[in-house]
């Protein structure tokens, strides 16, 4: 492999030294981070696994540490529009030569282990964070969390947004299950945090077992919500915050947020005051219900792609109305429940358009074999697209002012959607 490959030449080339994109398990990438002597990326480190909710959390811990003078990275999967995303320092992202040198630094002592994508992308995230003198490391889980590959590094706090129903051919086909494989990220007498009321019994016996402390929403840590315009509060025994609404929209933010405080209170840092309320005003990330207008059409584009996430946008589309109707713009992997899907958000749109994933690889599927799944739901007659983009389209050139196009489905037709809404000075 010669080292003088562009980011753009690495990447195409790590994508084709597994037989397979997706391979659970430690052993590879742990053998080669022994020989690299990678050390503690940071002096603290959280990991975040979870169904959903898990970019929006890290953003949430990582703009509240920053706000309060802690210098932080944060890996992140999968990206929107650019590798670089994956891997920010200070809030910036890496950039092309910095991601070059650190695949070279996998490569040069790799041999003959056989390394996936996300474990070159993991090996490489480590290795710029080691170099940068952080204070803490957020480390997002690629895939539920015992054999994923941020499993290698001991987190101080561990964090389970949600669990639900989703990758059932490598995690399980039942929430207690699935929660097993996302309660591996925890270590024994270090704090565990649960961002759900109710989560699988399996990850509170996990716990249990291992001495963590399990610190849950609803009942460890609690919000209250319209306690003055525009603001909530979080509290827990004998501390309260008073704090800005998220700049991030949706019912679902408030409890992103709250969990990333539970987060960082378990990591007992000195944050001044300050730092709470700035950062949760400032967190961003994008594709989660993301807003655009259109010659007086609202465009929202999320990445949400299975049952649960569109429980969460359906709730979100009722508690936020608009004149006319709701159009969706849908397209999904061969692997999703399309079904689970629509049926979520059947009660809040309107119109259906579906459109192909077929650029996404193996796991993509063009619209027709989708609407084909959809048989006997409400988008069982929807028009098929080749792409998101002739799927927009249709769905704008059918909209009038007043309605509301949802462009969601993966992080694939969120990307499409995104640089559709640029080339249209949106």
């Amino acid at each position: 492999m010669s080292t003088a490959r562009s980011l753009a030449g690495w990447l195409a080339w790590i994508e084709t030294q597994h037989p397979q994109a997706i391979a659970m398990g430690l052993e590879r990438v742990r053998e080669v981070a022994a020989r690299m002597a990678l050390g503690r990326p940071a002096r603290h480190v959280v990991t975040v696994a979870g169904t959903n909710g898990k970019g929006s959390t890290v953003a949430f811990i990582e703009a509240i540490a920053r706000a309060g003078g802690l210098r932080v990275g944060a890996y992140t999967s999968p990206h929107l529009l650019a590798y670089n995303e994956r891997v920010r320092i200070d809030g910036v992202d890496a950039g092309d030569m910095a991601l070059v040198a650190a695949f070279e630094a996998v490569e040069a002592v790799r041999e003959d282990a056989s390394l996936t994508y996300f474990e070159y992308g993991t090996l490489a995230a480590l290795r710029l964070f080691a170099d940068a003198s952080l204070d803490l490391a957020i480390l997002e889980v690629g895939l539920g969390g015992r054999l994923d590959a941020v499993n290698l590094v001991d987190p101080d706090v561990a964090v389970i947004t949600t669990v639900d129903l989703d990758h059932q051919a490598f995690l399980g086909d039942d929430r207690e299950t699935i929660g097993r494989e996302k309660a591996g990220i925890a270590r024994a007498w270090r704090p565990l945090v649960l961002g759900e009321d109710d989560p699988p019994a399996s990850v509170l016996r996990h716990a249990y077992a291992i001495g963590a402390s399990a610190i849950r929403a609803g009942s460890d840590f609690l919000v209250d919500e319209d306690v003055g315009p525009s603001r909530w509060r979080w509290r827990e025994p004998g501390f309260a915050l008073e704090l800005p609404l998220p700049r991030l929209v949706g019912p679902a933010q408030l409890r992103n947020a709250a969990t990333a405080i539970a987060a960082l209170r378990a990591l007992d840092l000195a944050l001044p005051d300050s730092a709470w309320s700035k950062g949760v005003a400032a967190a961003q990330v994008p594709a989660r219900l993301q807003r655009h207008h259109v010659d007086g059409v609202e465009v929202l584009v999320d990445v949400g792609h299975n049952p649960q996430a569109a429980r969460t946008l359906s709730a979100a589309l009722a508690a936020a109305p608009v004149p006319g109707r709701t159009l969706a713009v849908y397209a999904a992997l061969a692997d999703k429940d399309a079904r689970g899907v629509v049926a979520a958000l059947a009660g809040v749109v309107d119109g259906w358009h579906l459109a192909g994933t077929v650029d996404a690889g193996a796991r993509g599927q063009d619209g027709a074999t989708l609407r084909a799944a959809l048989a006997n739901t409400a988008a069982e007659a929807a028009p098929v697209h080749s792409d998101t983009d002739a799927a927009l389209d249709a769905a704008l050139g059918e909209a009038y002012p007043g309605d509301r196009v949802l462009a969601f489905g993966s992080f694939a037709v969120a990307a499409a959607a995104v640089r559709w809404l640029r080339a249209r000075g949106s």
